[in-house]
């Protein structure tokens, strides 16, 4: 059952990182922060959930992330109850110039914000744990029920935000069940490229739900926890009514690499350079950055770690123990220059070539601390979000210009996807055997691809539903539909400090002065005759050249001329606000008919 709404982009830049270090290297806590319990929350792990029959129905309502990979967030509602899964952002495309980041629109729960009893998170990525500072305070800060390293990073971006402390963050265990007014939550470990990432199994009188996003089966992950088929397969057996699943890599056969398997591509990397190692990956990449830690300690090399948001994951996923650093192999970069070059490796974020990452600023020699030489071997180890292609090879390019040996994914298999290929997302659906079906994360024909998977593992196409952002999924009995309400949904852009105050209008203004640029026409008129006292001031920007265009503007001159004094029959009081709209109309056609381009016409009038 496929919408027919037409799909928006995809979101596709990198993020800018709000937390100010004053230091390319992490401090290393001693100690890691305390759980808080909350035990009025929670049953004892073997306790088995009941319920009391009841006619009525569950309704899952996707704010984000079923149109395009990011934006993750999910409601459901049983009656009075509505909890929340995940909050997180996406990242612009080439269409949004300015923004920062997209959230999802929270109106529904801002009006229902009395009803909500708990918000679930179910991993510490930006795409899930971003939007949280933005949206909690306008929901009424509920409090958040999450693993402890995905707490301890919403705490350090809330922290950000001036705003720890206003909601409570409570530390699950996986084998806890949490008791949220009509839902009873139980989790079960998946592996991703972040350690602590949970599905969730969601029961109401309505019918059994498992939500699994951003998740691939990895039999031998780095941390030595694979994901808990044990209890997925139990799940499973109690009957579910509907299986929500991840859809990244839907389109792609086979099976995911392990991350252990790549960590001998990185041993290789180590026993071969010669020079200095400048690996670059995600922030969020714990089990990476473990492996070229136990590379560098193999290999007798310091670790340099520079760029603001990996030195953050470092000192958190350290404190916590998920992260193994032997003493001393961290250094800061002033120490490193009196090594060797064979000795150094610098840990580094900018695989996707952002402009202000600790990479691009290495690439174009304005990093603080760190300079590329000859003989460096640079690891850039992800691959390209759509839409940043050029950006990654500009960064190449300047490496390579400097004399520096990069290696990225298309000459040697140096990345893995935290997310299920083909073979293991038909594992899941058959280990879940659910009697519904709702493919989620990712784009619209990422999820027409999954659906075809499940269809040819037998679950019928009337039980397999592929909804847009705001649709409503109903779920009675066991039995789903789409429902015909909507909920109200759209994009809310963040830029700067503003949280939705940049529209489609301001943006198509932005994309019109990008594109042919702006033409400002100053004119001083007479407020009782309505004639030009001058002639008129023209600016150009980005339009055309003031200094080689003079026969142009002389002419537009002439035309305002005659849009603003046009003659009537009778004196009478110009209307300016008419005077701005004709100039904007007919200036605007003057120009196109001769340049064939529509630069933003802003016309200015001063009252005489």
């Amino acid at each position: 059952m496929i919408s027919k709404r037409s799909p928006r982009p995809s979101s596709r830049r990198s993020a800018r990182e709000h937390r100010v270090s004053r230091n390319d290297e992490p401090y290393i806590p001693s100690a890691s922060p305390q759980n808080r319990p909350q035990k009025t929350f929670f049953a004892g792990a073997k306790d088995k959930p009941g319920f009391t029959a009841r006619p009525s129905t569950m309704k899952i309502v996707p704010l984000g992330g079923v149109e395009e990979v990011g934006e993750n967030m999910t409601i459901f509602e049983y009656e009075d109850d509505i909890i929340i899964v995940d909050m997180g952002f996406a990242f612009p495309d080439e269409n949004m110039p300015g923004v920062d980041y997209i959230i999802p629109d929270t109106k529904y729960l801002q009006e229902n914000k009395h009803r909500i009893r708990g918000v679930i998170v179910t991993h510490g990525h930006l795409d899930h744990i971003g939007a949280v500072p933005y949206i909690m305070p306008k929901i009424g800060d509920p409090a958040i029920f999450t693993m402890p390293l995905t707490a301890a990073l919403i705490e350090r971006r809330l922290d950000e935000f001036h705003l720890l402390g206003r909601s409570q963050i409570n530390r699950v265990n996986i084998d806890q069940v949490l008791n949220l007014g009509a839902f009873t939550i139980r989790f079960f470990r998946l592996n991703h490229n972040i350690p602590d990432s949970i599905g969730l199994s969601i029961k109401t009188p309505a019918g059994h739900v498992i939500y699994a996003t951003d998740w691939k089966f990895d039999h031998t992950p780095v941390d030595g926890k694979p994901s808990e088929f044990y209890k997925i397969a139990k799940f499973g057996g109690e009957g579910v009514s509907l299986l929500m699943s991840d859809s990244t890599n839907a389109e792609v056969p086979g099976y995911s690499l392990s991350e252990k398997d790549l960590g001998e591509t990185i041993d290789r990397v180590f026993r071969d350079a010669e020079g200095r190692i400048i690996f670059a990956t995600f922030s969020t990449l714990i089990n990476r950055i473990q492996q070229v830690i136990n590379s560098a300690q193999k290999y007798d090399r310091k670790v340099v770690v520079t760029g603001r948001s990996i030195v953050t994951t470092v000192e958190i996923a350290f404190s916590l123990g998920m992260l193994k650093i032997p003493p001393k192999i961290i250094v800061r970069a002033e120490a490193a220059r009196k090594l060797p070059d064979s000795k150094v490796v610098i840990l580094s974020t900018g695989s996707q070539g952002e402009e202000s990452a600790s990479l691009a600023r290495i690439a174009r020699g304005e990093h603080r601390t760190v300079s590329v030489k000859p003989g460096d071997t640079v690891v850039i180890s992800a691959s390209p979000i759509p839409g940043n292609e050029r950006a990654v090879a500009g960064v190449m390019n300047n490496l390579t210009r400097q004399g520096a040996r990069v290696l990225y994914i298309k000459n040697l298999d140096i990345h893995t996807s935290g997310h299920a290929k083909q073979e293991d997302l038909k594992m899941m659906i058959s280990l879940v055997k659910p009697k519904n079906f709702m493919p989620i994360h990712g784009e619209h024909h990422m999820l027409v691809a999954h659906a075809e998977l499940a269809r040819n593992l037998g679950v019928p196409d009337k039980n397999i539903f592929i909804l847009d952002n705001g649709d409503i999924l109903e779920l009675s009995a066991g039995a789903a539909k789409i429902s015909d309400k909507k909920i109200k949904t759209g994009l809310v852009f963040i830029d700067g400090l503003g949280v939705g105050d940049v529209g489609e209008v301001v943006l198509r203004d932005r994309k019109v002065m990008s594109e042919d640029g702006m033409f400002v026409i100053i004119m001083q008129i007479d407020r009782k005759t309505g004639k030009l006292i001058n002639t008129p001031d023209i600016i150009s920007r980005g339009f055309v050249y003031m200094k080689e265009s003079e026969d142009l503007l002389r002419e537009v001159k002439h035309e305002v001329r005659k849009v603003v004094e046009v003659k009537t029959n009778k004196p009478q009081e110009p209307n300016f606000a008419y005077i701005r709209g004709r100039v904007r109309d007919q200036i605007g056609e003057f120009l196109f008919q001769r340049t064939e381009r529509r630069p933003l016409i802003l016309p200015v009038i001063i009252e005489v």
